[in-house]
């Protein structure tokens, strides 16, 4: 927002709070953030950068040189009509003097406005500007009540609520407290450093200075992108140190982050022996249990080091360590301790284990669920021309190691620990990689199945738990989604396009409707349903991951195709199509012959009857479409979309002739449904590809 006052100065509030839940620290930050300033703008509070701040016990925003008022806001007002407002001596009515009063001028300074419809009275009213402080605590109690929380509490006798109990707030205006309670805290020029490396209120006396005293007095990094540098920096020269290099991604650093005030990184140990425990199992319990980093040599076999990032510089560095140590220490043992147990049973004894685990109320046990998905993997095998055995076998394997006490300790490591066990109990290589590879994808952005069999474990599961999930009626609503129904969605969009899997995705869906241990009223109503929520999920990794045009692809969805597969060739085809000369006149074309089908009142159009075409552009429209017939039907076999509308593209010419110089809908009924099947057959042609009567080019 630009600035509308020359008098400004730095505003700051922090709000003090007990530990954040870290894996929403830094969605609370921005929209913290992003809620200020809505807010100031709102307001009409011209300001300068802003900045937030977020740490396990604090949530800030720094906001420059703001204005110490709003600005002024001028109003427009529409008073009585002239005739209305003077007699006919040119006198001032009471309607024209009340007007006048409204505006807080005499009558005679008021404008006139004259249009076609008369001349009326205007007057402005100016709103004037209120002072910054009077609305900032406002703005800060509505950037806080919409913050994305989805259970708040209470704490003491207070009837504040929040994600956290709430232990001070800070609010600068220059060198100025601003006046306000918010969450039952009076607000100061005070914050607080770290819980064991400061002691005692910090004074702020000038809001810009926030960060850099905040570090200085109170041990505490602010800034959160600041402080996950420190400790990506330091977790790397921790590692590099012991001749190795640290597992890591965004998610692990940013929950470490929001874990620590003082980060300092270093290194611990554990007991070489643990090596010998699936790799796995050793980073999960590294990394999901302790939020510690895994460290690998440069051959990326794992190291008996790992790096803890502590939240204080301690006199006694060794203490911290060795009480780090201490806590992975009976974690990797009772890892150990299952794998042993576990490997006492062959994974296929566990299968009868299953029918005692219900899957999901009105689905059955989780063996029900393993024969559903056994039955549509093998379908799928068929129809691929993979090893239906190999399938099969890795199908009823599955979800036996749900029975494990591994998994049971990292439910994370399903099917990952359900490979090691079938490879340990003499299962074909080929099942066991199929076993681990059923949850792939299991986020946006994870690896998919690398083997035919995986990929249809993988379909099979994810059709299995859609089709059984709306069967109940189940759906995703909103941002509600706790089946993860969408991932599962996202999950078959990419296998199907990204592997260039070539399947009868509505017949797959159908098959799994009907396998459902559900009754349903329309299972093809449910089948429609199910396909277009599977393209929706498309649609978004189409729109906003690739760039695709939402009209191109709308036009593709109008098609219909069956194979998600050909869905993606038919978007490379439109996409180059939009690009020819004739494509905005063609798109054009197919919108206005639409039109006139639909509105034509003819159920169906029948085929042409040669005798009944005129000579000229009827005839020659005739004779162009059969050729472009004949030309493209190897075209769309070999699935060159691209191909095909740049034949269909040499239409226009015989299109446009024909509007410019045939009736359509002629008097006499056989001629007039002759043309309109003519027109029938041209738009089917380009439907074959996709409905560019959809597409809006120019």
């Amino acid at each position: 927002m630009a600035r509308a006052n020359a008098k400004a100065a730095d505003f700051l509030v922090e709000i003090g709070t007990e530990e954040l839940p870290p894996k929403a620290l830094r969605r609370l930050m921005q929209a913290f953030a992003e809620g200020i300033a809505a807010g100031l703008e709102r307001e009409r509070l011209a300001h300068g950068e802003l900045q937030a701040f977020a740490t396990p016990r604090r949530l800030a925003v720094l906001v420059q040189d703001l204005a110490v008022r709003q600005a002024d806001r001028a109003t427009e007002l529409k008073g009585p009509p002239v005739s209305v407002a003077f007699d006919a001596e040119g006198r001032p009515t009471a309607a024209a003097r009340a007007f006048a009063e409204k505006c807080g001028v005499a009558v005679e300074a008021l404008g006139r406005t004259a249009s076609a419809k008369g001349e009326w009275l205007t007057g402005r009213s100016v709103d004037a500007g209120r002072a910054a402080d009077a609305v900032l605590p406002a703005i800060v109690q509505d950037a806080l009540d919409k913050l994305p929380i989805p259970r708040r509490m209470r704490w003491g006798d207070s009837d504040a609520e929040f994600v956290r109990p709430v232990r001070w707030l800070l609010m600068l205006h220059g060198g100025t407290t601003v006046a306000a309670t918010v969450l039952g805290q009076a607000a100061g020029n005070v914050t607080r450093g770290h819980r064991f490396l400061a002691e005692g209120e910090i004074a702020i006396g000038a809001p810009r200075k926030y960060a850099q005293v905040l570090e200085q007095k109170g041990r505490v990094v602010a800034d959160f992108a600041a402080r996950c540098r420190r400790i990506v920096d330091g977790v790397k020269e921790a590692a590099a140190s012991v001749g190795g290099t640290p597992l890591g991604d965004d998610e692990l650093y940013d929950e470490v982050t929001a874990l620590t005030e003082w980060p300092v990184p270093m290194i611990g140990r554990f007991d070489e022996s643990f090596l010998d425990l699936p790799r796995e199992v050793i980073v999960a319990t590294l990394t999901h249990h302790q939020r510690y980093f895994p460290i690998v040599d440069a051959a990326g076999n794992l190291q008996a080091e790992f790096v803890t990032v502590a939240n204080l510089e301690s006199a006694e560095p060794e203490r911290v360590r060795e009480g780090n140590q201490r806590v992975i220490r009976p974690r990797l043992a009772d890892a150990a301790f299952f794998r042993d147990q576990d490997l006492e049973t062959r994974l296929a004894d566990r299968l009868p284990q299953l029918e005692r685990v219900v899957y999901s109320e009105g689905l059955g046990s989780l063996h029900d669920k393993t024969a559903r998905v056994a039955r549509l993997a093998v379908e799928i095998a068929s129809k691929l021309g993979l090893d239906a055995t190999t399938v099969e076998r890795a199908a009823w394997l599955s979800r036996c190691d749900l029975t494990t006490g591994m998994v049971g300790e990292f439910p994370e490591l399903q099917g990952v620990m359900g490979s090691y066990y079938a490879a340990a109990s003499g299962e074909p290589e080929a099942v066991a990689r199929a076993i681990r590879e059923i949850y792939l994808p299991r986020h946006a952005g994870d690896a998919l199945p690398a083997t035919g069999a995986g990929r249809a474990l993988s379909l099979a599961e994810r059709i299995d738990s859609l089709a059984g999930q709306f069967a109940l009626g189940r759906k995703p609503t909103g941002n509600r989604d706790p089946q993860g129904l969408r991932r599962a969605a996202l999950g078959i969009v990419r296998i199907l396009v990204e592997q260039a899997v070539d399947l009868d995705l509505p017949a797959l869906l159908a098959a799994s409707v009907a396998d459902q241990p559900v009754s349903v009223a329309d299972a093809a109503a449910l089948t429609d349903e199910l396909y277009e929520f599977v393209v929706e999920r498309m649609r978004a990794w189409h729109v906003e991951g690739r760039g695709t045009a939402v009209e191109v692809f709308e036009s593709v969805r109008g098609a219909r195709p069956a194979s998600l597969h050909d869905f993606g060739l038919r978007l490379e085809g439109v996409t180059a199509f939009v690009e020819l000369p004739q494509a905005e006149s063609l798109a054009a074309a197919n919108k206005r012959i639409a039109n006139i089908l639909r509105q034509s009142g003819e159920a169906a159009f029948g085929t042409v009857a040669a005798a009944l075409l005129e000579d000229g552009a009827e005839r020659e429209l005739h004779d162009a479409l059969k050729q472009a017939r004949s030309d493209v039907q190897p075209l769309m076999q070999q699935r060159d979309y691209a191909a095909v509308l740049a034949r269909l593209a040499a239409l226009r010419d015989p299109v446009d002739r024909f509007f410019d110089d045939v009736m359509v809908m002629a008097k006499d009924d056989a001629q007039r449904r002759n043309r309109l099947a003519l027109l029938a057959g041209l738009r089917e042609l380009f439907l074959r590809t996709a409905d560019i009567s959809r597409l809006s080019i120019g």
